[in-house]
């Protein structure tokens, strides 16, 4: 076996149920926050990183297969790999660690309404970001990619699709937009609900706009609250993509990029937002753009119907001002890196290294 593995490998072996044991050496909170889907915590990072040499005695795992350790950036996993290593585990480090597992990727493929259109739901299980491709006639379109160019133009190309428009839901600030260099890399056209904030050439969309893909039409729906411009996108009149606006278990938060008097006025924006899209049919399928849990490599799509996301969210039957109130108690710690995030996406630009940037656990529900 090799001394290492990387991202991609592990990705591969995920997606074609090999099997192998993943043991991830970080501490609990940050287990807890995020981490590989079925993997095994044991909390040796601190032993680790002291240089105790016996720090994995004691851990028992399956013999007979493969064994990955994992930390954050992979330096305490090659410790951990070589100590299993001695113990007769037939054990490697995953390379860079989490931070590299940041880009790893599977696919789900969403039943829709209309037996004509194909939906593909684009999980980014190493940080919970949910993109999607829609096709229709052999026409395609992407929402919200988070992931290189070349994973949408491959699995474009693999169905024989034509990609024709690349869509964003935001400005978002947990994760580096690619809808910039999709759209010019594949000769697309670019659609960003109105604003001023970005300084790049886009289509704008506003409120009640529509666009047509193939032999279908995505409604575009104004709804502000997360950020000024946010935008929902109903396609058939009954799959919604909401963006960070409505999640399956939470809302989008109201707090990024401004100040608390900011911070109030968007969750009162967000309010009737959320109305607005729990007036549409219960049975419509709500297709968030995060998730706040890491996707596991079973072809089952993150999605539920509206009447499911009523009844798990409490407070989306709140009056407003207890709506409010419950929303600004309830602000998660803040996503590391998002105002360097937000001004390059902005500028439509991407760094030599996005994964500095980007690795760990999404934010954006409260």
């Amino acid at each position: 076996m090799e001394l290492k593995i990387n991202r991609e490998t592990l990705q591969r072996w995920l997606e074609e149920g090999k099997p192998v044991t993943i043991v991830d050496v970080r501490s609990q909170d940050a287990y807890a926050e995020w981490h590989i889907p079925g993997s095994v915590h044991v909390d040796k990072l601190q032993a680790l990183n002291d240089g105790d040499p016996e720090a994995m005695e004691g851990v028992e795992l399956p013999h007979g297969i493969p064994v990955v350790t994992v930390c954050a950036k992979g330096k305490a996993g090659a410790l951990a790999a070589e100590q299993l290593q001695k113990l007769g585990y037939d054990a490697v480090p995953l390379v860079d660690g989490l931070k590299a597992w940041s880009l790893a990727w599977n696919t789900a493929d969403v039943p829709s309404l209309n037996s004509e259109t194909a939906i593909v739901q684009v999980r980014r299980t190493g940080k919970g970001c949910l993109s999607y491709l829609i096709a229709s006639e052999g026409e395609a379109a992407v929402i919200d990619p988070s992931l290189p160019y070349e994973v949408y133009l491959d699995l474009v190309n693999k169905r024989g699709w034509r990609l024709t428009a690349v869509l964003e839901t935001h400005i978002h600030a947990d994760h580096l937009s690619r809808a910039r260099v999709l759209a010019e890399t594949s000769g697309s056209s670019l659609y960003l609900p109105v604003q001023k904030r970005v300084s790049f050439g886009f289509t704008p969309l506003r409120d009640g706009d529509t666009l047509r893909i193939g032999g279908v039409v995505l409604h575009a729906l104004h709804t502000p609250g997360h950020t000024p411009e946010s935008t929902s996108y109903l396609l058939n009149e009954r799959e919604l993509f909401s963006g960070d606006t409505l999640f399956l278990d939470g809302v989008g938060r109201p707090d990024l990029d401004t100040d608390s008097e900011g911070m109030g006025y968007k969750a009162r924006t967000l309010y009737p937002s959320l109305k607005r899209l729990l007036a549409l049919p219960e049975e419509t399928i709500v297709l968030p753009a995060h998730t706040s849990k890491p996707v596991p490599f079973d072809g089952r799509p993150i999605s539920a119907t509206l009447a499911e996301v009523r009844r798990r969210i409490e407070k989306l039957c709140l009056p407003e001002e207890a709506f409010v109130e419950m929303i600004l108690k309830r602000i998660p710690p803040t996503p590391p890196n998002y105002q360097h995030i937000i001004k390059l996406n902005e500028a439509g630009e991407l760094p030599d290294d996005p994964a500095d940037f980007e690795a760990g656990a999404n934010r954006c529900a409260v």
